[in-house]
């Protein structure tokens, strides 16, 4: 009862308020358990703390692909077959229903357990569902990227736009009474862009837009993770790796245990057990997610684009190739490697020129400044200590969408979204 009272308030602050300043919820308040940034982003909200969901069985789904064709210089290997068609996944209500779109973050695929578990929340509220994946999915890359240099904010919401309305043509018997649209980190300024692009091609006319911890300058948010990687972890020297570290201590972790129990709640209660992650630890485990993150784009694209920096442009490459020693030339790579050798070249080639300051400009918040300032049906929830965040970028949230931005004070980077506060939230925004 008090819990549901406690929410009920935290809901009326939310949405009540008829002040264009920022909603900033109070920490007491707010009741979050996880102070530690880096905990939250890995470990998520503790089990008992996240809304009752339905399972898989409970929901009318199917995956269906599209063969998008994008028109590209070179095409993919045969043996790449699986990528040759985007893949994506549709939960549908047995009555007409409004529909919402969900965008994945950075990398992540169509069935990424953000996305999964967004699309379970919005199923029980009587939403058709779609989940894709990011423009920086090497499914996505491959199947439905016209350049296949993910990074131009504005072309990868171009694709992904093209992408929307292949899935509601080969779903037009749907009845469908509305179109929302939402995504999570990456996927949140995808979502800006598509919202932008749909104002003047009007084939969805979206009732409502949620980004969920968008990055505000796509370049700083990259520089933060990519610092990550960089951080000085104790117990790491020339005998003993990253990987062997957290290994060793899951080893030692399941063994107090008595036996393995690879569930949901398995991070949080790690955490809580004398094995637990230091925050060194856990920055580098955030930072080397990203690394594989921008070692699979880095390849993907050059691979496709036959640019010879990861693989020679002419390497013969079967069912048979072994692509070890790539994966280990990429995984050197990282975002701002990427940016400066495969993004910013065909930018340039692309725009007639332009500096590093005009292209983190136009792939950015930022360039959105005055239509998401006035437009009264997109709105925003982040968080204060998200990792992704630089100087400067919640003032210019707070500047840009006033009251139509909602600050938690804890969660990290989207690991606070499974929480129930959080859910409440976000179904009430799309009800509003």
């Amino acid at each position: 009862m008090l819990r549901s009272l406690r929410c009920a308030a935290l809901l009326g602050s939310l949405f009540l308020s008829a002040s264009a300043l920022a909603v900033d919820i109070d920490q007491a308040t707010y009741g979050f358990p996880l102070t530690n940034p880096f905990e939250a982003t890995i470990a998520t909200t503790p089990p008992d703390l996240r809304p009752k969901l339905p399972s898989d069985d409970e929901i009318n789904q199917s995956d269906y692909t599209l063969n998008m064709r994008p028109e590209r210089e070179f095409s993919l290997p045969d043996n790449f077959w699986a990528v040759k068609k985007l893949t994506y996944r549709i939960a549908k209500q047995d009555r007409a229903a409004p529909l919402i779109f969900l965008i994945a973050g950075t990398g992540a695929r169509f069935d990424s357990s953000i996305n999964e578990y967004l699309k379970k929340l919005y199923y029980q509220a009587g939403y058709h569902v779609v989940q894709l994946s990011s423009p920086t999915s090497f499914d996505f890359i491959s199947a439905a990227s016209r350049f296949a240099t993910p990074g131009i904010t504005q072309e990868d919401a171009e694709d992904m736009y093209r992408v929307m309305q292949a899935v509601r043509a080969q779903n037009a018997s749907l009845p469908v009474t509305d179109f929302y649209l939402t995504g999570y980190s990456l996927g949140g300024l995808d979502a800006a862009f598509v919202a932008k692009l749909d104002e003047t091609r009007r084939s969805f006319n979206f009732k409502k837009v949620l980004l969920l911890n968008p990055p505000v300058n796509l370049y700083t948010s990259i520089t933060n993770l990519d610092k990550l990687v960089q951080t000085e972890v104790k117990g790491i020297n020339n005998t003993t790796t990253f990987y062997e570290l957290v290994l060793n201590k899951l080893t030692r972790y399941f063994q107090q245990k008595g036996y393995i129990d690879l569930n949901d709640a398995l991070l949080y209660d790690f955490q809580n057990s004398k094995q637990h992650l230091t925050n060194e630890q856990m920055a580098m485990l955030i930072g080397t997610s990203f690394r594989f993150s921008a070692a699979d784009i880095a390849f993907t694209s050059d691979l496709i684009n036959r640019r010879g920096l990861i693989i020679p442009p002419k390497y013969p490459i079967t069912e048979s190739t072994s692509l070890t020693p790539f994966l280990k030339r990429a995984l050197q790579c990282d975002f701002d490697c990427y940016l400066t050798e495969q993004v910013i070249p065909m930018w340039r080639a692309r725009s007639d020129g332009g500096s590093l300051l005009q292209l983190v400009d136009q792939v950015s918040l930022y360039a959105l400044k005055d239509y998401l300032h006035n437009s009264p049906k997109i709105a925003v929830m982040h968080n204060a200590d998200d990792v992704i965040l630089g100087p400067g970028d919640l003032g210019f949230l707070r500047e840009t969408f006033g009251n139509r931005l909602t600050v938690y004070p804890l969660g990290g980077h989207c690991g606070n979204l499974n929480y129930r506060v959080n859910a409440d939230a976000m179904l009430e925004f799309f009800r509003g």
